[in-house]
């Protein structure tokens, strides 16, 4: 019995050197476990808090001055303009949407009805202003959303976060009282999933005490309530491992019958589904990697990640198909085929309504947006008519009738948004959000370059018409490369824009912008993302570094000019290209990132992600992973150039301790760092316009300072 332990460890050590291909590689890997910077993962220490403000305070003052300045004007104005356009959800027959500006900084829940949201100015009646409820309860609250009851949706569960983090807290509302529900279903501040299963009980997953969270901090375990019981009376549906990501229940609705749907989130892309009968709970036997999407006629509808045959027919990766639960349980019923995918167009996202699924899709990169309804010949096709070259957002769709709100948008044309009909009607236009800067002066160009493997690898430039390619223009090229999210054209100064103002922050300022589409991502389908897992992300990097030299190839930018972002996946990204080829670069900026990759499984819902990259924790799968973590990689001597960190306080996603210890340990090799941490904001890094105006001002004066 004692030697067992002593032999566990003696295999590891040999595993663990076996991987090791140099003496200098087992020292740096020694090194690594030695950690100097792990008090920085203390997120609220005095001593990490103090090293955050002296960090966040050098920073403002090296990029001080009369551009910072300008800068952050110009983002404010941007991000408060009047004009943007609200990101509704029509529920109740209202129109709901939190807006945030200056005197909201926070936001304002309200809504509208849809004929005086046709009108200039709309008539809003406010539902929940988040300002004065976190003045008058002392709580940083950031708005995390509202989960309704259907079909009347006249209550909802609101969910207010601390800070803006992924953790919530829960409470009943009343949307005809405009007022919380007194006694009403009330759920602690954590991590969770909560949905209505009907007007007096709920589905609970969350954090019920010790032992109840997997490794990942999600709960495993599902409960029922019962209104009037208290939360510790909920009745377990169902028990997740610790080694799943989570757990969580629903009820999908349909005129064909109502589902009620257990799934245990396996890994980040594995699911195991189970559907409630009375009493019982009985597994479904769908793909791991299959994803439903809701319940239409009483049959599930379900996106394939993978190829499927059933009953000798074969469906391919990225189809949508409708499946009969029953069949699912060993029961009657079948599969039958909804739409499947080409080699360049592929399915983004499904709304199931009664009449029919409005299905968006990309085509090589472009939003596109189609009826689907079952015909005596099966399912037929109706494609919906937009502008072309740009992206589609359908942001509200209702459940009954199938009328939608969309909204289109491209690098140029500011957002615009329309109301889709019932199926076959044209989409009318509802109102258009004010330019946030010239578009007419730009042009979009769409390039491919060829990855180290052949692959052709697209991505957009937007420049000045008529830039001459000499090499010299100011280049910001934007990325991410991961669990298959794709990007699309994005307007600069839109409600929702991911790049930051960079029409009026950078474009406008004579800088030419890229988004490359590396694998990783979902922009060709769920191969274009599966290329990259775990031992191949190495393609994630040569991918992004065949854009760059076709860049320089085609004389767009050279090295001193070309400056690159990345956001938490995306900040790995950069900073693990940072260190294999650092010639290459101008500029980097790292944002919310994982840098870390020995440790990041046992950071916050690091766990959840070893689908993605692997398990640090096995030998042979650390192995590859080594091979571009940054915090590992990053040694003293190289020429690096400049580099800004980004992330914030209240990140319980992907954890500060991640661009905190890299900046703090290239900092002591000598290298330049820039950094700045948002006390507040989760993941997303802020929470109000002010804030977010602060670090895109800090990030383009970073830039501008390096590139010109």
């Amino acid at each position: 019995m004692t030697e067992r332990p002593f032999l566990a460890l003696a295999l590891a050590l040999f595993l663990l050197a076996a991987t090791a291909s140099t003496p200098g590689a087992r020292a740096a890997e020694a090194a690594a476990d030695a950690d100097p910077y792990l008090w920085l993962e203390d997120i609220d220490s005095p001593k990490s808090l103090a090293w955050v403000a002296e960090q966040n305070e050098a920073t403002a003052r090296r990029l001080a001055g009369p551009e910072v300045e300008s800068l952050y004007k110009d983002a404010l104005g941007v991000l408060d303009a009047s004009s943007r356009i609200p990101a509704v959800t029509e529920k109740g027959g209202y129109l709901y949407n939190l807006w945030k500006d200056r005197d909201h900084p926070r936001g304002l829940f309200r809504r509208a009805r849809p004929a005086d949201f046709a009108r200039d100015p709309v008539k809003w009646e406010t539902v929940l202003d988040v300002d004065a409820l976190a003045k008058a309860e002392g709580k940083t609250w950031a708005f995390g959303g509202a989960v309704w009851l259907p079909p009347e949706n006249r209550r909802c569960l609101v969910l207010l976060s601390p800070g803006g983090g992924d953790a919530s807290e829960v409470r009943e509302f009343d949307a005809e009282r405009l007022a919380f529900v007194p006694g009403g279903f009330t759920v602690p501040t954590a991590k969770q999933r909560v949905s209505w299963r009907d007007a007096d009980t709920l589905y609970v997953a969350t954090d019920f005490g010790p032992g109840t969270l997997t490794t990942s901090g999600y709960p495993r375990i599902v409960k029922l309530w019962s209104r009037g019981t208290p939360l510790s009376s909920a009745v377990t549906l169902y028990e997740g491992k610790d080694a799943s990501v989570g757990a969580s229940a629903e009820r999908l609705h349909s005129p064909g019958g109502d589902i009620d749907l257990v799934t245990d989130n396996l890994t980040f892309w594995t699911h195991a589904y189970s559907q409630l009968v009375g009493e019982k709970r009985l597994p479904l036997a769908l793909p791991a990697t299959a994803v439903v999407e809701g319940a239409f006629g009483g049959r599930l509808v379900v996106q394939l990640k993978e190829p499927w045959t059933v009953s000798g027919t074969a469906y391919p990766a990225g189809s949508l198909v409708l499946a009969d639960a029953a069949s699912l349980r060993g029961g009657p019923g079948g599969v039958e085929r909804i739409l499947s995918p080409t080699e360049r167009e592929v399915v983004m996202g499904v709304e199931v309504t009664d009449t029919g699924l409005l299905v968006s899709l990309l085509d090589n990169v472009r939003g596109r947006l189609a009826w689907m309804r079952p015909g005596p010949r099966g399912w037929e096709r109706q494609d919906i008519g937009f502008p072309d070259n740009g992206a589609l957002t359908v942001r509200s769709v209702d459940a009954g009738t199938g009328s939608a709100y969309v909204e289109y948008e491209s690098f140029t044309v500011p957002p615009t948004l329309y109301h889709v009909g019932a199926p076959g009607t044209a989409p009318e236009k509802i109102r258009s959000q004010a330019p946030a800067f010239d578009g007419e002066r730009f042009e979009t160009a769409q390039y491919s370059a060829v990855s180290a493997d052949g692959t052709r690898i697209p991505y957009f430039v937007v420049s000045q018409k008529g830039r001459a390619h000499d090499g010299k223009a100011p280049v910001w090229m934007f990325s991410y490369g991961g669990f298959e999210v794709a990007l699309t054209p994005s307007y600069s100064g839109s409600y929702e824009d991911l790049h930051g103002a960079y029409g009026k922050l950078w474009l406008e300022r004579g800088g030419t912008f890229v988004l490359a589409n590396i694998r990783g991502g979902g922009e060709f389908g769920p191969a274009w993302h599966t290329a990259a897992l775990k031992e191949n992300h190495h393609r994630v990097l040569e991918d992004f570094e065949a854009v760059v030299r076709d860049l320089f190839e085609r004389d767009i930018t050279s090295p001193a000019h070309l400056g690159i972002e990345g956001r938490s996946n995306g900040g790995l990204l950069v900073s693990s290209l940072l260190v294999r080829h650092p010639e290459f670069y101008g500029a980097v900026v790292c944002g919310n990132p994982l840098i870390d990759m020995r440790r990041y499984s046992h950071l916050l819902a690091g766990a959840s992600w070893m689908a993605e990259y692997g398990n640090p924790d096995i030998p042979e799968e650390w192995a590859y992973i080594r091979q571009y973590s940054p915090y590992q990689r990053i040694q003293p001597g190289l020429t690096l150039p400049p580099i800004m960190f980004y992330t914030s306080t209240r990140d319980d996603r992907v954890h500060p301790g991640h661009a905190r210890k890299m900046a703090a340990k290239m900092e002591a090799m000598g290298y330049a760092v820039d950094y700045y941490e948002n006390t507040e904001g989760g993941h997303h890094g802020s929470v109000t316009n002010e804030q977010l105006a602060t670090r895109l001002a800090r990030t383009y004066a970073f830039l501008w300072k390096h590139l010109r």
